[in-house]
């Protein structure tokens, strides 16, 4: 990656160097702070469907979102929309995204095979 690094938990041997860097570079993550990536930390839904949305260019999406855990203006909030629409996934109910719930690693493979088979 030709972006510096600016993350002390994050070094040059770590089988996710690369990936971070590409990711920062391309603007779908931060760090959770100026100098840390946070490597160890468990990811919501809100962050894995706002890193794949990012992924994707960002693209706009017309979907109403009903959830009473979904604010409109927050930075997950057009993610989910896009999520919706493109049937990656669904609420956890009838009216909870599950926007803090950790993400598991079964979910995190769905998203990412459901947004694969939506641009191939």
């Amino acid at each position: 990656a030709s972006t510096e690094n600016p993350f002390v938990d994050v070094k040059e041997g770590d089988f996710f160097y690369k990936p971070v860097l590409w990711a920062l570079e391309n603007g779908i993550t931060k760090g959770v702070d100026a100098t840390h990536f946070g490597p160890n930390n468990a990811c919501t839904r809100a962050y894995v469907v706002t890193f794949l949305w990012r992924a994707q260019g960002r693209p706009a999406s017309s979907e109403e979102v009903a959830f009473t855990d979904v604010v409109a203006g927050m930075y997950y909030a057009e993610p989910v929309a896009w999520a919706l629409e493109n049937k990656i996934t669904k609420g956890v109910s009838e009216t909870l995204f599950g926007t803090d719930e950790i993400c598991t690693r079964a979910q995190v493979v769905t998203f990412l095979y459901r947004t694969w088979k939506n641009i191939t």
